[in-house]
């Protein structure tokens, strides 16, 4: 193939890069405004500023994303830590509720005169006392209908105000401060 250029009119000056004046690089004709080199380093500022506040407002969005992600991921770890913490302690509860039918047998076994079972009792108890078992207070403590159950009631005496514990049928427990089996008592008043 034959190497075909066109010849520059000798009537045209030539621009420093060797193109034709009026020319620009994309072969259009350039206006005169685009021919003045102060013109072009404005345009060039300008759209290099607009540029610069779009790259600018896609970074703040992005880093607001990421914002908004770390706190969500953040919140999630802390309520993941929580229901888990949550599980834990029910379970432990839980466990802890089943083995009160085993404290009730070994006070049954006490009274009756087994004096081998009191340090198995006293072992277990201080055990689950450490954990957060407590026992629920009783004769003459006001009744609370919150953490004792009436099964039997005598009628009031004279001075008396209020309803009271006289006897206690079945102790009752609490577990970090919330009532895990109520005591089953007999109250006057």
């Amino acid at each position: 193939m034959a190497d075909v250029t066109e010849p520059i009119p000798e009537s045209e000056d030539l621009a420093a890069d060797g193109q034709p004046a009026g020319v620009d690089e994309s072969g259009g004709e350039a206006t005169e405004a685009e021919g003045d080199p102060a013109t072009r380093a404005e345009a060039s500022v300008e759209e290099l500023i607009v540029d610069l506040e779009r790259v600018t407002g896609e970074r703040d969005g992005y880093l607001d994303q990421l914002r908004r992600n770390q706190a969500e991921f953040e919140n999630i770890r802390k309520r993941l830590t929580k229901e888990a913490a949550d599980a834990s302690g029910r379970a432990v509860e839980q466990f802890a509720e089943r083995l009160l039918p085993v404290l009730d047998a070994c006070e049954s076994a006490i009274g009756h005169g087994a004096a081998d079972v009191e340090p198995i009792y006293a072992s277990l108890l201080g055990t689950l006392e450490k954990e957060g078992l407590g026992r629920i207070p009783g004769v003459g403590e006001p009744f609370d209908p919150n953490v004792h159950e009436a099964v039997f009631h005598e009628p009031a005496e004279e001075g008396d105000e209020e309803t009271v514990v006289v006897e206690v049928l079945r102790p009752g427990y609490v577990w970090n401060e919330r009532t895990l089996r109520p005591s089953m008592v007999k109250v006057r008043g």
